[in-house]
């Protein structure tokens, strides 16, 4: 009998074959809530690693998927969006937002479409690794598929 899938987990392997992309999620028997985890779980270079960072501004939800080798520049994303202020949202927030723990946000799957950015630094990888919905769970795309799928808007944030 197979192992129960989180509900987060469902609805992002839901999400990516209802968007029609390939459902690619690899569930790992240890945590991998960070991008330098993840990096060493898959051997992979941790810039490839694709960070679901979820920001407030002015209570609505801003999704930058950052490469795990990034530290996103909010001041830059802010002026780049026509923004004043993005802070990085409380655990609480990305949960009612996305329906996900901090550590395990996926770039799709949400209960509602949430405004996304893509780091354009990403675009110099060939297979990134993105979380699934948990801590235990990823899931590879290439660049060209996650901005289809996502529609994200594409910018340097760092």
């Amino acid at each position: 009998m197979a192992a129960l899938i989180p509900e987060p987990v469902a609805r992002v392997k839901h999400a990516l074959t209802s968007l029609g992309a390939e459902d690619t999620v690899t569930v790992f028997e240890s945590r991998v809530p960070t991008a330098a985890a993840a990096a060493t779980a898959l051997g992979c270079d941790v810039a490839a690693i694709t960070n679901s960072l979820v920001f407030d501004l002015d209570g609505t939800p801003l999704l930058i998927l950052a490469s795990g080798a990034a530290r996103v520049d909010v001041r830059k994303v802010a002026a780049r969006v026509g923004a004043g202020k993005i802070r990085r949202a409380s655990p609480e927030f990305v949960l009612e937002h996305t329906g996900q723990e901090v550590g395990g946000v996926a770039p799709v799957g949400h209960p509602e479409k949430i405004r996304t950015l893509l780091d354009e630094s990403l675009a110099a990888h060939p297979v990134l690794w993105a979380g699934a919905g948990d801590h235990n769970s990823m899931f590879s795309i290439s660049y060209e598929e996650l901005h289809r799928i996502t529609g994200a808007v594409e910018m340097p944030v760092r």
